[in-house]
C-alpha cells in the first residue's frame, strides 16, 4: 500500500500553510482561497478549511530517511518545539523496529517523523530538509464503527498489518509492514502518544495506489471507491 495523497481539514489554513511553507519549507503544489497542497516526497498533503465550526485535528506520520534520523532531530528542533513523553523526546519501537520524533501544528495536529529501520531508504543529501522526506508513512482514520470500518477496508484490498485481528478499543494499523505505509484506525478518545490530544472524529480522504480513495465523513463513516 502506498499513500499517495492525504486530505485533512483545518479551521486555522492560513496559519498552517504558513507554518508548513515559511517555516519548515515545504514545497507548495497548490493553493486557492479555500486551502493548500504540500509535496511530502513522493506523497501529497492537503489542507482544506472546515466548513463546520470544529477544530479538526488528525495524527499523520511522515517517513524520513534510515540515515537522517539525528539531523532530522537537530533539524526539527530549530524549527518547532518536539514533544515529550516521560520526558523523552524520542522513542523506538521494537516491534516495528521503527524511531520516531513528535511535534504539534498550530492546528493541533500530532505530526511525527518517523524512520523506519528496515524500510527507510537512505539519503545521500548532506544535512537534512523536508525535501529528505520519502512519504507519508501513517494516518489516522477514526470512527466508532473500528470493526466494520477496518472489514470493509479489509475487503477493500487494505490489510490488517500481519495479518493481526482487528481490536475495537485499541489502534489497528492497516497497511503491509514492509510497505511502511499504514492507515492507524481507532476508536476515539485515545490519547495520542507525544500529546495531550485524544482521538477525534473528523473527516478525511486518503487516497491510495493511484486508484483508491477512503473517504470518512464527520460522523465516523466511509465511503471506499475507485479513481
Amino acid at each position: 500500500m502506498f499513500i499517495n495523497k492525504v486530505t485533512l481539514f483545518s479551521h486555522l489554513v492560513d496559519e498552517l500553510k504558513k507554518f508548513y511553507i515559511e517555516n519548515l519549507g515545504f514545497r507548495l503544489v497548490e493553493s486557492n482561497s479555500g486551502g493548500f497542497e504540500i509535496k511530502v516526497g513522493e506523497s501529497l498533503l492537503e489542507f482544506k478549511q472546515t466548513q463546520s465550526t470544529t477544530k479538526p485535528l488528525y495524527h499523520f506520520a511522515f517517513m524520513i530517511p534510515v540515515n537522517k534520523f539525528e539531523e532530522a532531530k537537530k533539524w526539527a528542533k530549530q524549527k518547532v518545539l518536539l514533544s515529550e513523553e516521560d520526558n523523552e523526546d524520542e522513542i523506538s519501537f521494537a516491534y516495528s523496529n521503527a524511531q520516531s520524533f513528535y511535534f504539534i501544528d498550530p492546528s493541533g495536529n500530532i505530526v511525527e517523523f518517523i524512520c523506519r529501520k528496515l524500510i527507510s531508504p537512505s539519503s545521500e543529501r548532506l544535512g537534512f530538509s523536508v525535501e529528505d522526506l520519502v512519504k507519508i508513512s501513517e494516518i489516522n482514520l477514526t470512527t466508532n464503527e473500528v470493526i466494520s470500518v477496518g472489514r470493509k477496508i479489509r475487503e477493500f484490498g487494505i490489510p490488517v498489518r500481519n495479518n493481526e485481528s482487528l481490536l475495537e478499543d485499541s489502534l489497528n494499523f492497516l497497511g503491509e509492514k514492509e510497505g511502511g505505509c499504514f492507515i492507524l484506525l481507532g476508536p476515539p478518545k485515545r490519547r495520542w502518544i507525544f500529546s495531550s490530544q485524544d482521538s477525534e472524529i473528523h473527516p478525511l480522504i486518503i487516497e491510495i495506489d493511484k486508484l483508491k480513495r477512503i473517504k470518512l465523513d464527520d460522523k465516523g463513516i466511509i465511503r471506499l471507491s475507485y479513481e
